[in-house]
């Protein structure tokens, strides 16, 4: 087994059949732009009746029929905000803590631990929060998992993982190993995929490779490291691309 291997994302999730929710971050192989990518999957109907919207730079989750919403404690969230030289991702409202904690000037990680595992026995969705920090013309990021400590939900095991960024490469977190009952939660370090000069190849990579039946929604940004430029591709199966 190579510890180093690098794959593409259509590699990485390719055939399986639920990975949940995921976060990828990472520099082109250019070395030029900063990447950032999120998806959700979901196998409820509460969970697929989801759409990604725009808003101030931000993005959220939102319901495509809000009449079918059954309960939206924990599916609908900010999902990426900016807040002064940094970019937060999270598939939760720990998103909105981690911005309250760097407005108030403390930290990624202590923001994390003020909160744990989703609580949705019997599997105790993780929390994986990412968040890449600009300066001089580059970035590091940070990537986190919140996971319950047994199959009883008694405790947080939490982990972060701290990447200065290199040409070429990212990493990849998400919920799950695949589909199960209980979903098993993923395990390990964040997995080294590689990034595409092209935000459409990527963005394509991880659509195309997603289980059909499962995938909701893709959020893709390419942020340019020396003027600050954005590019965007935001996928919605339950609607148009944006």
């Amino acid at each position: 087994m190579n510890i180093y291997e690098v794959k593409t994302m259509g590699e990485r999730i390719a055939g399986n059949p639920y990975v949940g929710r995921g976060i990828v971050i990472g520099k082109t192989c250019d070395g030029k732009r900063a990447a950032t990518a999120y998806f959700i999957m979901g196998r409820s109907e509460n969970s697929r009746n989801r759409v990604f919207t725009k808003k101030d730079g931000a993005v959220f989750t939102e319901p495509f029929d809000a009449s079918k919403v059954e309960d939206p404690s924990l599916i609908i969230y900010a999902a990426v905000r900016e807040i002064d030289n940094k970019l937060i991702v999270t598939n939760g409202d720990q998103t909105d803590t981690i911005y309250n904690f760097v407005k108030e000037g403390k930290c990624f990680g202590s923001a994390l631990k003020t909160r744990e595992f989703e609580p949705d026995a019997p599997n105790f969705t993780p929390r994986i929060s990412g968040m890449m920090t600009f300066a001089e013309n580059d970035f590091a990021y940070k990537m986190s998992i919140l996971k319950s400590l047994d199959a009883e939900g008694s405790d947080c095991a939490r982990y972060t993982f701290d990447y200065p960024s290199k040409a070429g490469l990212g990493h990849f977190i998400h919920t799950y190993v695949t589909d199960g009952n209980p979903i098993p939660t993923f395990q390990g370090e964040p997995e080294r995929v590689a990034i595409p000069d092209s935000i459409d190849e990527f963005a394509a990579d991880i659509w195309e490779n997603l289980n059909d039946d499962n995938k909701i929604s893709l959020y893709v940004r390419y942020v340019d490291l020396t003027d600050g430029s954005i590019e965007e591709r935001l996928i919605n199966k339950n609607g148009a691309e944006g």
